[in-house]
Order: structure tokens, then C-alpha cells, then sequence
């Protein structure tokens, strides 16, 4: 899978996207994080990006026809089919559904605002999706689109050591993850639940979905009363 970033701070993608699982990733060749620095198709001698807003108020607003020519240096290399992804507290709140449906796409390009936001005209003309990863501002757009490369990115076979790990943590089916525990047994005098030590593969199942929907219930009974509903179909 390949993702692209139209940004003002390449190195901030590059260097976010070395380590860990997707810097091993990215060597195995299971995925490509490229960029595009948004600056190189500034029209201005000073290679400026930005002018104020028409109707005053504070602050900047990236101009259209440089986020215009990036995006479409892009697409014209990876396809006019090429989903772009705006991130924006304006948009959609990123979820693992949105990651899973990303996930099966070949391309994806991050288009990432900084300053007031980018023109109207230019995100009417290229964007396909707007996304939020919260209900907060951040400076600029490079972190959620690192946040979402790492979640859709996981997702994509061969990334993760176990690839049977992407289907069952957190938010599958709508739960949240059972609790894990390794050695020692017995630390600080809290002992791990005996049926992880009894191997009936079968009670340990049963024991999960059973703290899985205990801990949904604690602290996303919103997730939970999801997953009844599609179990129910």
C-alpha cells in the first residue's frame, strides 16, 4: 500500500514514519510513505504558500493554486482515482471502520493544512475526504495523517509480526481488548486469572469476550450497545 503526503513538513512524516512497526514496514516493502513538499509549487519568488483571508480576521490561509499543483503532480502518478484525504476537525471522526475501509485502497494522499486552513476553492476542486482523528485543533495536519498511515497501515497484510493480532484487539467487532498479562504469575501479589494457565483454549475464548464486554461496558457503552446491534442482524 502506498501513502502520500502533500505537506508544508516533509521531514516531520519521514521521521514519524521510521521507527517501529512502520519504519520495518516501509524496509519490507509492504508499504511507501512519500511526500510532497506543498512549497515547491509556490508561484511566489519566495517560495510563500499563504495570504490573509479576504474578509479579515487572524491569522493565514494557504493559497489554492500551490495545494492545487501538488495534489495534482500526485494524482496524475498514482491515478485520478487516487483518494485525498483532508484532515480536518471539520471532518468525519476517524474510527477503526474508516482505517479498515481505507486499508483496502492501493493509494491514499494526505493533504495536510497548516495556518487558518486552505482555500474553499481548491478542497471543493480535490478533496474526496474530510477527516478528523478528535474534537480539538492541532497545528497543522502532519500528526493526524501520521495517526491515521499508522492505523490503516497495521491493517495492511504482512505489516504486523501476527497478522491474526490486527483482528483481534481493541474495537474488532465494536469491543474493546480483554486485559493481557505475561511473566511472572504472580507479581506485586496479583496473580494472572488461572484460566490463561489452564490451556482449554476454550474457556480462555469465552473468558476474553467476557472481559471484553465487561471493559466496553466500563468505558465505551457506546461501542457496546454497537456491537449488540450487528449481532443482532
Amino acid at each position: 500500500m502506498n501513502f502520500h503526503v502533500c505537506t508544508l513538513f516533509p521531514e516531520m512524516i519521514h521521521q514519524g514514519c521510521q521507527a517501529s512497526i512502520l519504519g520495518r514496514a516501509v524496509i519490507k516493502q509492504k508499504i511507501t510513505v512519500e511526500t510532497t513538499d506543498i512549497r515547491d509549487f509556490s508561484t511566489n519568488k519566495h517560495m510563500k504558500v499563504d495570504d490573509y483571508p479576504y474578509g479579515g480576521g487572524a491569522g493565514m490561509v494557504m493559497q489554492a493554486e500551490p495545494v492545487y499543483a501538488a495534489c495534482r503532480h500526485v494524482k496524475d502518478r498514482l491515478g485520478e482515482n487516487t483518494r485525498v484525504i483532508y484532515l480536518t476537525p471539520q471532518g468525519r471522526v476517524f474510527n477503526q471502520e474508516m482505517a479498515e475501509e481505507f486499508s483496502r485502497e492501493e493509494n491514499l494522499i494526505f493533504l495536510c493544512g497548516h495556518y487558518e486552513g486552505i482555500d474553499e476553492r481548491v478542497l471543493e476542486e480535490v478533496v474526496t475526504d474530510y477527516v478528523s482523528i478528535g474534537d480539538y485543533v492541532l497545528t497543522g495536519g502532519e500528526l493526524p495523517a501520521m495517526v491515521m498511515i499508522d492505523a490503516i497501515a497495521r491493517l495492511v497484510p504482512g505489516v504486523l509480526n501476527n497478522d491474526v493480532s490486527a483482528d483481534i484487539e481493541s474495537f474488532h467487532d465494536n469491543l474493546l481488548e480483554y486485559p493481557q498479562y505475561t511473566r511472572p504469575p504472580v507479581w506485586h501479589e496479583k496473580e494472572v486469572p488461572p484460566v490463561l494457565l489452564s490451556g482449554h483454549h476454550a474457556n480462555i475464548e469465552k473468558w476474553r469476550y467476557e472481559q471484553s464486554v465487561q471493559r466496553t461496558a466500563k468505558w465505551r457503552p457506546d461501542l457496546l450497545e454497537k456491537h449488540r446491534k450487528n449481532n443482532e442482524k
